[in-house]
């Protein structure tokens, strides 16, 4: 670390990549299919590859940027360096605002699984805590943080073979079929692609951890294809097996799917193994969430769209301590006072925007613009698809953030 706060690059091509499957896996398999095969219905499948090929192109254009823009901050530094400072601006407010509403989910998803049947203040405790503890894990160090989410990925994907193979071998695969093929029509599908990308945005993790990657010209356009493609084949077989052996009325009613899917089948001893591994995954993206919060915060800071003193980087554990704890306590408080099941479309619409102006800056780039033009254009129409309350809410915080930025340069204009 240098005078000027400079974090340090720990961060191999092996650690990356848990780092971006911590994100993705955690927040999708125990989050996203219900709602989504309440739109979609037996055409989950198709909401799932629209869902990927969005986030392959948005994969493709933040890879492409992050090497050449290695610094913490992700889209945020892209789209201020080849849009202009403004969208950079309102790409680190969607990405901030969004992803600390995610880290309230994943943590009411932790206590909803760890404890049910906890009430009142104690259920706001646990959530207290629960945050706590994970920014104290990244207070100390990012390595310490990469490790832990490493072991956390091993015993997820290990839990959920289990519940895969629990319902293909053992499962009743209701009369062998996943319901009739009524298509819900473009809306439904849409809707569910949208919802479903919520479960594929931690690939952008490694991205924001950019300042933090050894060799990131190498490290990171390696690590975000091999994430984003390992977690597709865990969704794909997931979403159908869940299809068959619950069937899209049932999936789409499930609370908690997965483990209703074991429940039902003759290895239903394996459930409690299925809550257990839902609570390390939602921990594990928690995890991997604030370590990416904190490093955008950190990179708005430093340019004054934020606060400047939590630009602060760590002395000893070289990590952006202040602005970790603020992220830490917003996340605290919206945890133990909101229900946020809502927020899954808001956090979507909000990320959606923010790899926006990630295509559209990669635009800007001298070659390979089909991709990013693609890319753009799906994340509008995935957006604006999303339900009406969390497109209008999304809108709303949007225009928040530009109205900061307009009151920001109006201030600095008249000190001048």
């Amino acid at each position: 670390m240098d005078e000027k706060g400079t974090l340090i690059r720990r961060i191999g091509i092996r650690d990356a990549v848990f780092i971006g499957l911590g994100s993705m896996i955690g927040a999708g398999v125990f989050v996203a299919f219900a709602p989504a095969a309440r739109a979609a219905g037996a055409w989950l499948p198709a909401g799932l590859a629209i869902a990927a090929v969005v986030a392959y192109c948005n994969a493709t254009s933040s890879a492409r940027l992050a090497a050449l823009y290695p610094a913490s901050g992700g889209t945020y530094v892209y789209g201020r360096e080849r849009l202009g400072e403004f969208w950079g601006h309102l790409a680190g407010w969607g990405f901030v605002v969004g992803k600390t509403a995610s880290c309230a989910a994943m943590t009411l998803t932790v206590v909803t699984y760890a404890a049910p049947g906890l009430g009142q203040p104690w259920r706001s405790v646990f959530a207290v805590a629960v945050v706590a503890a994970l920014t104290g894990l990244n207070y100390r160090g990012v390595q310490r943080s990469a490790f832990a989410t490493r072991v956390i990925v091993s015993i997820t994907l290990t839990i959920l073979a289990l519940a895969a193979a629990a319902m293909i071998f053992g499962g009743t695969m209701r009369s062998g079929s996943p319901g009739p093929l009524i298509a819900p029509g473009a809306g439904g599908v849409l809707e569910a692609a949208g919802l479903l990308f919520f479960a594929f945005a931690g690939y952008a993790r490694i991205a924001t951890l950019g300042e933090e990657v050894r060799d990131p010209a190498r490290t990171i356009p390696r690590a975000v294809p091999i994430a984003l493609g390992l977690t597709l084949v865990v969704y794909a077989v997931l979403a159908f097996v869940l299809l068959y052996q619950l069937g899209p009325d049932l999936l789409g009613r499930s609370p908690d799917p997965i483990a209703e899917g074991v429940e039902r089948s003759s290895w239903s001893w394996l459930t409690p193994v299925v809550r257990v591994g839902a609570v390390l995954a939602a921990l594990g993206s928690l995890l991997a969430l604030v370590l990416g919060v904190s490093r955008t915060t950190l990179a708005m800071a430093r340019d004054g769209h934020l606060p400047r003193f939590l630009a602060a980087v760590h002395p000893r554990f070289g990590v952006p301590h202040r602005a970790e704890m603020a992220v830490g306590v917003v996340v605290a408080l919206l945890a133990s006072t909101l229900d946020l099941r809502g927020a899954i479309g808001f956090s979507s619409f909000a990320v959606l925007a923010y790899y926006a102006v990630a295509n559209a800056s990669a635009l800007t780039l001298p070659k390979g613009r089909v991709i990013p033009a693609f890319g753009l254009l799906g994340c509008a129409v995935l957006a604006f698809s999303l339900p009406a309350v969390s497109v209008l809410t999304g809108c709303g915080v949007l225009a928040l953030g530009a109205l900061g930025y307009a009151i920001r340069r109006q201030f600095a204009s008249n000190v001048r």
